[in-house]
């Protein structure tokens, strides 16, 4: 990944809200100190086994967290946004990491060094107080989803998914085109599907009438049959 300067990017208490928790010092402090880097679409972050050494937080652009599995088939684990962090449970843990990491489109990531993030966190029980709360939410979206990707139907998961994408990316102007472009095998991987199954099953939400498919572009017209579809299944 490449490195950008500084000023092309914007100070850090404008990104993730959890910055705001710094002190003016503080936020100085990790400004002076962090790397700033461009990835490229596809480009990878970070690779299972690796072991971590920075906290990673997306300042534009769109990463998907995904787990490698067998014959190459990956599973989708999280998708991140703008202004948010990720990469930091194996770095608290001081353990390798589990999941793979990349672009889904051109990035710009601010990658804090653990010696750093944790010299603030030392001496602010509010931001160590966030990331508990961070650690908490992800371990119940862990759980959560375990139980839908396993114990759903392809249909229902793949409901789930593009409920999930319109909850977390929002929709255009229009109000029912997703804001985040993912290829079919990308939304397969995210749905615990082959891909042949999530095209299959997409046309037959667009021959239901609940979506209309336009390439990468998707729009839910009818967001309460796909409630009860992930309901349900």
């Amino acid at each position: 990944m490449a490195t950008k300067r500084l000023k092309e990017i914007k100070p850090i208490e404008e990104t993730a809200d959890i910055w705001t928790l710094l002190s003016s010092d503080q936020a100085h402090y990790l400004q002076s100190n962090l790397q700033v880097i461009s990835a490229k679409k596809n480009e990878v972050i970070y690779s299972d086994g690796e072991i971590p050494s920075h906290l990673f937080c997306l300042v534009s652009g769109k990463v998907k967290v995904y787990k490698q599995g067998i014959g190459g088939r990956n599973q989708i684990v999280r998708v991140i946004k703008s202004n948010e962090l990720f990469g930091y449970r194996a770095m608290f843990a001081h353990e390798a990491y589990v999941t793979c990491a990349s672009a889904i489109e051109p990035c710009v990531i601010y990658a804090i060094p653990e010696d750093v993030i944790v010299s603030i966190i030392k001496n602010n029980a509010q931001l160590a107080f966030a990331f508990i709360q961070f650690l908490a939410v992800d371990l119940g979206i862990s759980d959560s989803r375990t139980v839908t990707l396993t114990q759903k139907h392809i249909r229902g998961r793949l409901a789930e998914s593009l409920l999930f994408l319109r909850d977390n990316y929002g929709v255009e102007s229009d109000g029912i085109t997703l804001s985040i472009y993912l290829s079919r095998e990308d939304l397969a991987s995210l749905s615990n599907m082959t891909t042949s199954n999530a095209i299959r099953t997409l046309s037959l939400f667009s021959n239901e009438g609940m979506i209309v498919v336009e390439g990468r572009k998707i729009k839910i017209v009818d967001v309460e049959s796909l409630v009860k579809i992930s309901k349900f299944g």
